[in-house]
């Protein structure tokens, strides 16, 4: 893999060329910054930006008044590859705060093993309703330690509006949600999604993980992606790496949050 090609292509459809990610959100680039907007619960913030030193501190600025006029919290997603060298510690004196830095890793699909199969008594199910959506949130609460009631909605949202577009799978052992993932597909670009995955404590390290990539992978080809991406965390990354992913760049949130 030519990995600066694959990272100016994903900087090109995933950031610059962003689409809504949600019904109600918008995508607009003011001067050198791409940003999402939409309602409370869906993801608000900058995508991209093409900043120099004489005008960063103007742009984030500008974004801190945009969402803050709308009584919104944002998100700047900060790739190590951005420009200024030290726009991170702009973003760090404007008032955002730094969250766990993630890796964009990318793989072929054709190149991620598909054959890995979840382990005796773990089933995999396609989420497909709103019963199937309050599943996979009560994985992410369980498995992140986190509330998932912005996750549940935005998830309503894309079943009803764009039901073609995420596939989510929940694995159920005994009948109990144990693990769920989702594969985020965007028409006209090369990339599918792997977002969310996640796996309760005492399930871990028994393959579920393996297996949920492995059926996002086989859905992704069959759709005619040529790539995967995912930001993964330092619990995920080593068996993504495992399973012929590769570093692109490092991703840090940095969070806004109104009244702040």
């Amino acid at each position: 893999m030519d990995q600066d090609a694959v990272r100016a292509l994903y900087d090109e459809q995933l950031r610059r060329e962003a689409r809504p990610d949600g019904p109600g959100a918008t995508v607009e680039r003011v001067g050198d910054v791409v940003r999402q907007t939409g309602p409370a619960h869906a993801w608000n913030g900058v995508l991209w930006s093409r900043l120099e030193a004489h005008t960063a501190d103007r742009a984030i600025r500008e974004q801190l008044e945009h969402y803050t006029a709308l009584g919104l919290g944002f998100e700047w997603k900060h790739y190590d590859h951005d420009g200024p060298a030290d726009l991170a510690a702009r973003l760090a004196a404007a008032g955002l705060t730094a969250e766990e830095p993630e890796t964009l890793l990318v793989a072929e699909t054709g190149g991620v093993g598909t054959a890995a199969r979840p382990p005796e008594g773990v089933e995999l199910h396609p989420v497909t309703d709103p019963a199937g959506v309050e599943l996979v949130a009560r994985v992410h609460a369980e498995a992140f330690g986190t509330d998932a009631s912005d996750l549940r909605r935005r998830m309503l949202d894309r079943l009803a509006a764009h039901p073609g577009t995420t596939a989510a799978v929940v694995a159920l052992a005994g009948g109990r949600p144990v693990s769920s993932a989702r594969l985020e597909l965007t028409p006209g670009t090369a990339f599918a999604g792997l977002w969310g995955g996640g796996t309760v404590p005492g399930w871990r390290g028994r393959g579920v993980y393996r297996a949920l990539v492995a059926h996002r992978a086989r859905i992704a080809a069959e759709q005619g992606y040529r790539y995967l991406q995912v930001d993964a965390t330092g619990m995920s990354r080593p068996i993504l790496e495992r399973l012929g992913f590769v570093r692109l760049a490092t991703t840090t949130p940095y969070v806004h949050t109104p009244g702040r």
